[in-house]
């Protein structure tokens, strides 16, 4: 079976999170992916945690399938030369340096270039390549911070939070995978790479979506409304009898539909709340009059009648419970590898559907330098040359 991205090597100079994560994408679609990090390995997920099984860590598991591991001194020109010789070979190289480390490795883009001029050069930096803020290191808490997520985050009383995971990570490694392949569909035009410059700051940013959107037009700093949405009511969580429960009304019909399941479809008539506008604009009033009546069952018996008459709820999923949803094993969103340093090792599967040309997990996350002969080899290495590059702590 082929795959999408068959015939496309990788250069992953990259660690932590947003860079591995593009990667891992682009290796579920079938590129080749050299992960490259320095002998003994640097990228530092490896010692995150607890938890590790077997010494493995289960941060470093997540974002590193579907790859190849070469470790190489990029300080020693021994080393530069290697990733040289490597680049005449790949059509992507990708790095989260700080900005100009590339450069002083003799490995910035006007240099690569020059071998291969097809190569397409993603950076991801914090802040971006250019700017006031270019040399500031960037950390996805951080960007958080300063992008204006965590100010709309929370509750006024709980002030501002951070999101549960390293989100502008992951929309950064989104859109450097957008943006690679995309310069990969350019080049099939135009025949030559191109430089794409990423940056955790602006990722975070363009997630601000209708919030940035609403400051922009009205000019109004927006309050932090914890599980309440901004534009629309009800779209919120309520308390059940014994837990909770979220229900997303995203029109004027759906709420009367709502109202009638609550055994009270005289709101849906109340002046105050007969349009979008007028719930939000009277959310203070609606909200707890609703909350009460949802106290009055189960999460599933709300979750079951909803569902039935097509008004969007869910229930809120702890990772047990998520783990064990059929939905999701019918989606094979949770797989299994061999490892084998770790034995048998879980990981979150591939969103991505394709009917033609499915992801396929071809290989588990390596350890550092597990393929140093086999790709030397394919450069040109003898054996003898290989090991004179482990004897000089080169590889």
């Amino acid at each position: 079976m082929s795959n999408t991205l068959e015939g496309i090597r990788v250069l992953d100079l990259s660690r932590v999170l947003a860079g591995p994560y593009c990667t891992m994408i682009l290796g579920d679609l079938g590129a080749e992916i050299i992960k490259v990090e320095a002998p003994g390995g640097s990228d530092e997920t490896r010692g995150w945690g607890p938890p590790f099984q077997e010494g493995v860590s289960a941060y470093y598991l997540c974002a590193n399938r579907n790859k190849k591991s070469l470790t190489v001194n990029l300080k020693s020109e021994e080393g530069q030369r290697v990733i040289h010789q490597l680049v005449k070979e790949s059509d992507v190289i990708i790095n989260n340096f700080k900005t100009g480390t590339m450069d002083r490795l003799n490995l910035g883009y006007d240099e690569l270039k020059k071998i291969n001029p097809e190569l397409v050069y993603c950076t991801i930096t914090g802040f971006g390549e250019t700017g006031p803020y270019k040399d500031f290191p960037g950390y996805d808490f951080i960007i958080q911070a300063m992008s204006g997520l965590m100010s709309i985050t929370g509750t006024e009383e709980s002030g501002p939070q951070k999101v549960g995971v390293a989100i502008t990570d992951i929309l950064t490694g989104l859109y450097a995978c957008i943006g690679i392949q995309g310069a990969l569909l350019e080049r099939t035009q135009s025949g030559e790479g191109q430089k794409i410059d990423i940056s955790l700051y602006d990722s975070a940013v363009s997630s601000l979506v209708n919030i940035a959107s609403n400051y922009l037009m009205a000019g109004k700093i927006p309050e932090r409304l914890g599980n309440h949405h901004a534009n629309i009511v009800p779209y919120q969580t309520f308390d059940t009898s014994d837990g909770s429960i979220v229900i997303a009304v995203g029109n004027d019909r759906q709420f009367a539909q709502l109202t009638k399941l609550l055994g009270h479809s005289e709101l849906a008539d109340d002046e105050r709340f007969q349009t979008n506008a007028k719930r939000v604009e009277n959310r203070g009033q609606l909200s707890p009059i609703l909350n009460a009546l949802f106290k009055q069952e189960s999460t599933a018996h709300w979750t079951e009648v909803c569902r039935q008459n097509n008004i969007p709820c869910g229930p809120i999923q702890n990772l047990s419970e998520l783990t064990k949803d059929p939905q999701l094993q019918h989606r094979d969103m949770f797989i299994e590898q061999e490892h084998p340093i770790a034995g048998d090792i879980k990981l979150v599967g591939s969103p991505l559907k394709l009917s033609k040309t499915p992801v396929q997990y071809q290989s588990y996350p390596p350890s550092a330098g597990e393929h140093n002969e086999e790709l030397l080899q394919t450069i040109g290495y003898s054996t003898e040359e290989i090991d004179e590059l482990k004897k000089n702590h080169i590889i």
